[in-house]
């Protein structure tokens, strides 16, 4: 993906809808009537200069992509380190220093399944994607922390019948890499945490149709960024008129 240079007005998220988008999701869209798509952005957490993003882009309807957004430099450049994934969304972030980092995450469409944590360990230049639960199992993150690079908990709200544990607690020793599963019960469990630092916030603002990225300097929140929540619409391509197929030139009879 290009890199988004900030300029001071609110970035548009580069995305072009395309014919398998609009079938996946089951849009009705037409050249008159296009299917707006929105951006959301769901989270940001930073460590110095670096600042990262977690989201969707969705339709009206349905959840079409994930996205991570991650600058380097304060703000003033984005990128997209990680391809967005059809159907998932991301959500919260946790930066533990400058090498190490986990967003929880999940499939949504048609419903939440597969949820899973993207980590790094080379301060968000690659991301690797990291399942809590087997393949095609239901259910989606509540909530995780990590202690130390080694040692993080994860709660999973499985979404069960009533007859069968609500929510299950997992352990990973090792980064998020593997998981085990530690408890469950029908009642959200607690897990060892503390709040974001409150010197960063995502708000969305409806004057300029757009997330800012805000940081709290001298008592004061200040906007660092800022990227348009409507993405443009999906329509399906436009027929190229096929041209007709050239008159083959006649033949003058063969002399008798």
């Amino acid at each position: 993906m290009p890199v988004i240079e900030n300029t001071g007005r609110p970035m548009l998220l580069p995305f072009q809808c395309t014919l398998e988008d609009i079938q996946w999701a089951g849009m009705t869209c037409s050249e008159d009537e296009p299917c707006p798509v929105y951006l959301e952005i769901s989270s940001v957490g930073a460590v110095a200069n670096r600042i990262v993003l977690a989201g969707t882009i969705h339709s009206a309807e349905t959840t079409l992509y994930s996205v991570l957004l991650t600058s380097e430099d304060g703000g003033g450049t984005w990128r997209e380190p990680y391809p967005r994934m059809r159907g998932s969304g991301l959500d919260h972030i946790q930066l533990l220093d400058f090498q190490h980092g986990w967003i929880s995450g999940g499939l949504l469409s048609p419903l939440p399944r597969d949820p899973f944590l993207l980590t790094t360990t080379d301060g968000g230049k690659s991301w690797h994607e990291r399942p809590i639960l087997s393949e095609g199992s239901g259910g989606s993150i509540l909530q995780f922390w990590f202690e130390a690079p080694g040692s993080g908990t994860v709660l999973v709200d499985r979404m069960q019948s009533a007859d069968a544990a609500r929510y299950e607690l997992y352990e990973s020793p090792n980064g998020g890499e593997t998981w085990n599963i530690r408890q469950a019960g029908n009642r959200p469990i607690p897990i060892k945490s503390r709040p974001a630092p409150p010197n960063w916030r995502v708000r969305a603002d409806s004057a300029s149709k757009s997330f800012l990225i805000e940081k709290m300097e001298s008592e004061r929140w200040k906007r660092v960024a800022s990227f348009l929540v409507p993405l443009g619409g999906c329509r399906p391509p436009a027929l190229v008129p096929q041209p007709e197929p050239a008159e083959e030139p006649s033949v003058p009879p063969a002399p008798q």
